[in-house]
């Protein structure tokens, strides 16, 4: 009884040793290596400045003069529009006509844009504006380089209420001061008008002259 047992136990270790070697033998799969999906790469490419935008200069200066709150000399940044010069210039004074201002227009770099007001004529031999120049609420005009100032001692009353700030009231006060004290010897001589002061004499002095 013995013996048999012996024998099984043989026998079943036998089989063992051949199932694994056999499984140890058996051919194995090669390997199946997959290329890698490869994601095209991006090139992105930074853009210049927006076009119609200078790209010589970061800054430009332009004249704002006629019936604005702050009148005067302003710098802005290139690519600014009219309706920025006039939002730099505290914006227009009531009743202003601007409806002949192009506000979407961009400026040019020292231009003169005359609000509610005949822009200066010319000076003497002064060419034409360039186009997309300066721009008045009545016509376009010259720079503020070439403006030719108008003379108080000749100057309606019509012309003198075309000036900034000043207005049909102020301009039969300064016809009748010139009419009842003679010429104005200079421009600082306004003061004695009533109704201008320093800060109104300011505005008024680059547009006028007085010659006599």
């Amino acid at each position: 009884m013995g013996g048999v047992r012996a024998l099984v136990i043989v026998g079943a270790v036998a089989v063992l040793v051949a199932v694994g070697y056999l499984w140890m033998a058996r051919p194995r799969p090669e390997p199946v290596t997959t290329a890698a999906a490869t994601t095209p790469s991006l090139s992105v490419t930074a853009s210049g400045p927006p076009s119609g935008v200078p790209s010589g200069g970061t800054q430009l200066v332009v004249q704002v003069i006629g019936k604005v709150r702050r009148p005067g000399v302003l710098t802005l940044a290139a690519g600014s529009r009219v309706a920025d010069a006039l939002n730099a210039a505290g914006g227009v004074r009531a009743g202003a006509d601007t409806g002949a201002l192009n506000l979407a227009r961009k400026l040019m770099d020292g231009e003169q844009i005359a609000v509610g007001i005949r822009p200066p004529a010319p000076a003497p031999g002064q060419g034409p504006a360039p186009p997309g120049g300066p721009t008045s609420g009545a016509s376009s005009g010259s720079s503020g380089a070439s403006a030719s100032p108008l003379d108080l001692n000749t100057a309606t009353a019509e012309q003198l209420d075309q000036l900034p700030g000043v207005g049909p009231v102020l301009a039969r006060r300064i016809i009748d001061y010139r009419t009842q004290h003679g010429p104005f010897r200079t421009v600082d001589q306004l003061q004695d008008v009533p109704g201008i002061g320093a800060r109104r004499l300011t505005d008024l002095k680059p547009l006028l002259t007085a010659p006599g």
